[in-house]
Parts: C-alpha cells; structure tokens; sequence
C-alpha cells in the first residue's frame, strides 16, 4: 500500500478499533527500518467519508477578508483538516496524518470518540440550553463527577468556556478571599490573553501594552534554561525574596502551570512547589494550580500535574481536555473560599451549559473506561526514551522533556550556548507533515516541538513520530 493511503477496507467497529489503540504496546522495530529509509504511517482501518465543501484556497481567502488579521497558520501551505478520528485528521484529500499536537492538548479520548459524540448529540436533542437559574442534572453530575478526581476539600466547581476565563475567576477569587491584589506568577508562563490574565502571562510574545499592574514575575524554574538548573530550592527562595521586596508582605496567591505548554513544555525544578506553596501560605495567599494543558490524565504519573510535586493547591483551573474540544473550563475551590462570590452576583450565560457538562462527564468515563492516564505513561515513556535517544544522534536536538504525552523537543544550533534553532524547527515541521505527521511548536523562541498527541496514541504512533523528526533531521 502507498504510505499515504488510506485503507480501502470496510471501516470496523468502534469496539474493534479501541481494541487496536491498546493492543499495540509491545516494543517492536521503528517503522524506519521497515521502510527502507523512509517511515510509514501505522495502518489504520478507517476511510472518512469524500469531502465536498470548499477548498483550502477558497477557505483561506475568506479567512483573511472576514477574520481577524491576528491569525496564523501552521506551514508554507496550510492544511485543510476537515476529519478527525482517534488520533488521526485528515485533509480534504482524504490524505491521513498523525496527530501529535491533539488540537493544543485538548483532544484527550481522540479525535470524534464515539462515547463523546453520542453524549453530545443525545443532550443537543434533549435540552441544548436553558440557564443555571433552573435545575438541570448534567452540570450537577458532572460537577460531583469532576470533584471526585481532585484530592482534599476541593469539590466547589463554576464552569466556564475556556481556559482563560477560568484563570481570570480564579485570579479575582483569589484577590477576595484575601483582600490582597498582589499576585505571583513565574517567568515564562502563559495563563490567558484577557487583561487579567495577561498580567499573570510572562512572555512579551502574548502581551499588549495595556495596564496590567498587580503582577510579581519570579525567576522560572527552568531544569534546562534556568540559572540553577533543577535545583528547585533554590530557585524558590526568588518567590520569598519577591514577596519581602516586592509587596507589603502579604499576597492574593501564585499562579503556576506543573509543566508550561506555551512556554515550551517546561517542567517546573524538582522540590521546587513545596517551599513556595509554604512560603505563599506565610504570606496569606493562595495557591492556584493552572491545569489548562497538563491536567485529565495527560501527565500519566498523575491525572493533574500538581500532584507530581506533592502538594494539594487552594483553586485548580481547567480547560482544554476538560471537553475533548468542546468550549468548557472550570474553577474549582473549596466550600469555604467560594463563599467569596456570594458578595455579589457572579453569573455565566454559558458556564455549565448542559450539552458541554454531559461532554465533560463522558470524557471522564472514557479516561476511566479506556486506561487512558495508564497509557499515556506507558506510551508517554516510551515515545520520550526513544526521543532521548535521537538527541544522542542529532546534535541539534537541546533538550528532550516533559512527561506522559506533553513531550517537548528544544532545538538548538550550538548545545553550548543554547542558541534557538528557529529556522531549523521551520523546515523539520514542514518535513514532517509532507511525511504526514503534525506537531505543535512553542517555546518564547519558537524553536520547541510540543508533542501533546490524544492520550490513545500507540506505540506504532511514538515509533513513526518519531522517525518521521529522525528522518526530517537527517535531511537538514
């Protein structure tokens, strides 16, 4: 068959292809070898229907006549996707590609999981909407669902329509609960591009020159970048210093991403958010546990990132995966810090909204169902081994982080000075697409592949991504 083909064969159950998903987890032979120099993407027994709607020409003139001019595409030539099935799109050719971006972290059950499909659909011709003033049972069941998957007394859910708006609640609760305005976020991260938020986010790239006052940066824990490496201690002690020098002494809270998406898949130091959550609780703040990319499983260790540094935060933030790509965040807090917007009136039109809360509680059933946190650690940890392993041969490879299925790959032109490789990462991810798999890149450089790929991904997907870099590279 032709790498680019397609199957041809009658399309199997849903059944029959999760079983696939799972099956494939013993190592074998990267595809690389199989090919005779050239990787092909894993077989996959599926044929989207013919496409028939406009092209990707067409498509892109009225993008630029009626939408914002802010927008970007991927690639020289941007892609058309306009089908999605587990962890493969497809173009409007009917071409196949791997998915190893997973729509920015947020398709988790894969792309059209049918379980998630049929929730949607069957809440849309029930009740699409009406208002939280009535009582409707998908935002209740899906709240204690939510609530049951996070440690100690967080269990007080407000739902919101993205991530950003979460982070903005949360920033403001935070502010009233402690009657503080002060609040601490790290270098590097990105927390939203609302006014608030963007205060909170530390990369010039994302940031207007509008008031955004209120705002402390510490030094980031960066293991790779950063001025003490992974020693996470000390660069805790920069928080406490930030908080003497920098404020009256007393906080609203620190915001903190596990591992920064935005910012290039940076995992914060080790030992380094136990020093600063005491220091924090010293200073009457409260700690806030941005979960947007790493959290519903994703990190494989743990279903949120914060637990992999042991401590238990006063408000976590959701989005993304939260929905499998339905628009749906959360806030969620503690009886006793919610109380804060009893004060006044806090309503969201949408927030809760019952065909995205029956979404989100069938994604929860499906991580479950499906294993999905235990493959993404096995996955994860095979698919990171093998990409430390291509750095050992490709002198252009920096780094290789991250963990689960949210990898990042820093390229660099000289390993000494740590120089970005931004064109470099241009004319590897175009390379990779012509073979047919598609990943994300960030970093405030730009020059870092983001690998965060639908949690079903197989050992066949790690093998053929990444050959498909190894293969790239060697043409550079």
């Amino acid at each position: 068959m032709h790498k680019f083909a397609t199957s041809l064969r009658r399309p199997t159950s849903a059944r029959d292809q999760f079983r696939r998903c799972f099956s494939q987890l013993a190592q074998r032979e990267p595809s690389i070898q199989e090919s005779g120099g050239v990787p092909i993407i894993p077989a996959f027994d599926y044929s989207p229907p013919p496409y028939s709607g406009p092209t990707a020409d067409e498509i892109l003139r009225k993008r630029k006549e009626f939408l914002s001019p802010s927008m970007f595409c991927f690639y020289k030539k941007p892609l058309n996707i306009v089908h999605g099935k587990m962890q493969y799109l497809f173009d409007e050719n009917g071409r196949r590609f791997l998915d190893g971006f997973g729509g920015i972290a947020t398709v988790n059950c894969g792309h059209c999981h049918p379980d998630v499909v049929q929730a949607i659909i069957k809440q849309t011709t029930t009740l699409q909407h009406s208002t939280i003033l009535y009582l409707n049972h998908s935002i209740a069941d899906f709240a204690s669902a939510l609530a049951d998957k996070l440690p100690g007394d967080l269990k007080v859910v407000f739902f919101t329509n993205s991530g950003t708006e979460a982070n903005e609640l949360a920033l403001m609760i935070a502010r009233l609960y402690t009657g503080c305005q002060d609040i601490i976020s790290l270098r590097n991260a990105y927390h939203g591009n609302a006014a608030g938020t963007m205060g909170a986010t530390a990369q010039s790239n994302w940031k207007f020159n509008i008031v955004q006052n209120g705002v402390h940066h510490a030094v980031n824990p960066d293991p790779y970048r950063g001025i003490y490496g992974s020693d996470g201690e000390k660069y805790a002690k920069d928080v406490e210093d930030l908080i003497q020098f920098g404020t009256s002494g007393n906080v609203a809270g620190f915001i903190f991403e596990a591992i920064q998406g935005v910012g290039g898949i940076v995992e914060l130091a080790p030992n380094y958010l136990p020093p600063v959550y005491n220091t924090i609780k010293k200073a009457g703040g409260l700690v806030i546990a941005d979960e947007v990319q790493s959290g519903f499983a994703r990190t494989g260790t743990n279903f949120w990132g914060f637990q992999n540094q042991g401590i238990v935060p006063d408000i976590v933030t959701m989005a993304k995966g939260i929905g499998n790509g339905i628009p749906l965040g959360a806030v969620v807090t503690t009886p006793e810090i919610a109380q804060v917007l009893t004060r006044r009136s806090y309503f969201n039109t949408f927030g809760g909204n019952p065909v995205c809360t029956a979404a989100g509680h069938a994604v929860l059933k499906v991580i479950e169902k499906e294993k999905l946190q235990e493959n993404a650690h096995v996955v994860g940890s095979y698919m990171k081994q093998r990409l430390t392993a291509l750095k050992d041969k490709h002198e252009i490879i920096g780094d290789v982080r991250g963990r689960g299925l949210i990898l990042g790959v820093e390229l660099v032109t000289d390993r000494k000075l740590k120089t970005p490789a931004k064109t470099e990462i241009l004319e590897t991810m175009e390379a990779m697409k012509d073979l047919g798999v598609l990943v994300g890149k960030g970093g405030f450089y730009g020059n870092v592949f983001r690998i965060t790929p639908p949690l079903c991904f197989t050992k066949d997907d790690a093998d053929f991504l990444v050959d498909a870099m190894d293969y790239s590279m060697s043409k550079l």
